[in-house]
């Protein structure tokens, strides 16, 4: 478990969201113990930010150690629902995981931020580059390239600026400008791709899809070894342009 970095607010909330992430980010309940270690504070502290996380349903206590709680999935049904989202979405990206043999992504930029809202790689996953969650590599993402080619300039360059342009391989673009030519290519193909910007060993195609009206810009990608992009390209252009129309209606209110 990386340690958990320093964020503003009060300490005892931002140690309790530290317990949360380290047991979820886990592949196996953790013991008391390694959280103290990882938070690094007392044992009781570890006991009295638990107790709460306990009693709400986001942990329950395993003869092992903590694991994730029954809440979890409604808070992730829950964020689905404020995108405007439901099982037709999950659906999807089934048919493109399967069209494809290529993990695909759902994500969304809203209010300045970009998320990886769901995905088909398997949570136990760990070594995978994207997972659901704030996406901090949007510039270096096939996926953050399609929606930041959808937002006005503007908006564009405010969340460049915001959120940086930080390098992650040789091949990351870092530049402004660069980003506004790699825009215009986006634009004109219809389809965005990061060969190893954010990651050498995996490369990513994404399609930003139509405007539905709710404020939120919605993109479908996938990704795969770099080793096997050129020879796979087209078929997986091909399939992600075949799945834009069926990606679901807002649901009627």
């Amino acid at each position: 478990m990386p340690a958990p970095s320093p964020s503003p607010g009060p300490q005892s909330v931002d140690r309790a969201l530290a317990v949360l992430d380290a047991v979820a980010d886990a592949d196996r309940p953790v013991g008391a113990k390694a959280l103290a270690r990882h938070l690094g504070c007392a044992l009781s502290t570890v006991y009295h930010l638990t107790g709460p996380l306990l009693a709400r349903g986001y942990l329950v206590r395993t003869a092992e150690g903590y694991a994730p709680g029954p809440r979890v999935p409604a808070l992730h049904r829950s964020h689905q629902r404020h995108h405007g989202l439901g099982a037709g979405t999950g659906e999807l990206l089934g048919r493109l995981r399967r069209a494809t043999g290529a993990e695909a992504y759902h994500t969304a930029y809203r209010d300045g931020l970009i998320t990886v809202v769901d995905t088909t790689a398997p949570v136990t996953d760990t070594a995978h580059p994207f997972v659901p969650g704030p996406e901090q590599r949007a510039h270096a993402t096939a996926h953050g390239k399609a929606l930041l080619a959808a937002l006005p300039r503007p908006l564009r360059r405010r969340y460049l600026a915001e959120h940086g342009m930080a390098r992650f391989t040789e091949r990351t673009i870092t530049s402004a400008d660069r980003f506004e030519a790699e825009v215009d290519r986006v634009r004109g193909q219809g389809v965005a791709v990061s060969v190893g910007e954010a990651d050498l060993a995996y490369t990513c195609l994404a399609v930003a899809l139509p405007e539905r009206g709710d404020g939120i810009v919605h993109a479908l990608s996938v990704s795969l070894p770099t080793a096997d992009f050129g020879r796979r390209q087209g078929e997986i252009r091909a399939a992600l342009t075949r799945a834009v129309p069926e990606f679901p209606a807002l649901p009627e209110s």
